[in-house]
């Protein structure tokens, strides 16, 4: 067999070319970005982006609420999300997407508001009360104050809510 990439022989039963180190076999199909609307919140479109880049889909809308909150970018966030809505092609395939084992969520435990500081430490392994000092932090930090708090509160309405955790009764001994 011959490699396509520095055509030298290789095996016939090799996965990669030991030259070059290219894979042998067919060219995998080039991704395609998509819009998602069965997994998503409004079009799809932060889930389409999230399972293109391979990552959980609530950081994508996070990050699309944080850039698109910043003072003076709020229409341009709503007009990017439009245009991506009406420019990306709706995924038709069936086929099941891979899921993060890792999801951003609420936390059901370590919450003082909503949870979101919680579920941002769990998710990122901090202290929560660091990510809480941030937040306010950045919340009263001049000009911003009000893009804090709507920040914070996007924020809980894009994280979903962590599944509480069922106690079951200890078994009796007797």
């Amino acid at each position: 067999m011959t490699c396509r990439r520095c055509a030298r022989e290789i095996e016939s039963d090799s996965t990669f070319c030991r030259y070059c180190g290219a894979p042998v076999g067919e060219p995998a199909a080039p991704r395609r970005l998509t819009r998602l609307p069965a997994d998503g919140k409004l079009g799809g479109i932060c889930a389409g982006l999230a399972a293109y880049l391979n990552t959980d889909p609530t950081i994508v809308r996070l990050l699309w609420v944080i850039l698109s909150v910043v003072p003076g970018v709020v229409i341009g966030g709503v007009i990017a999300y439009a245009v991506a809505w009406l420019l990306l092609p709706v995924d038709e395939a069936a086929a099941p997407r891979h899921v993060p084992t890792r999801r951003l969520q609420r936390s059901a435990t370590d919450r003082r508001i909503a949870g979101v500081c919680g579920g941002l430490a769990g998710y990122f392994g901090v202290d929560s009360t660091l990510v809480r000092v941030a937040a306010v932090v950045l919340a009263i930090y001049p000009g911003a104050i009000v893009c804090g708090v709507l920040v914070y509160l996007l924020a809980w309405f894009v994280m979903p809510p962590a599944a509480a955790e069922r106690l079951e009764p200890s078994p009796s001994t007797t």
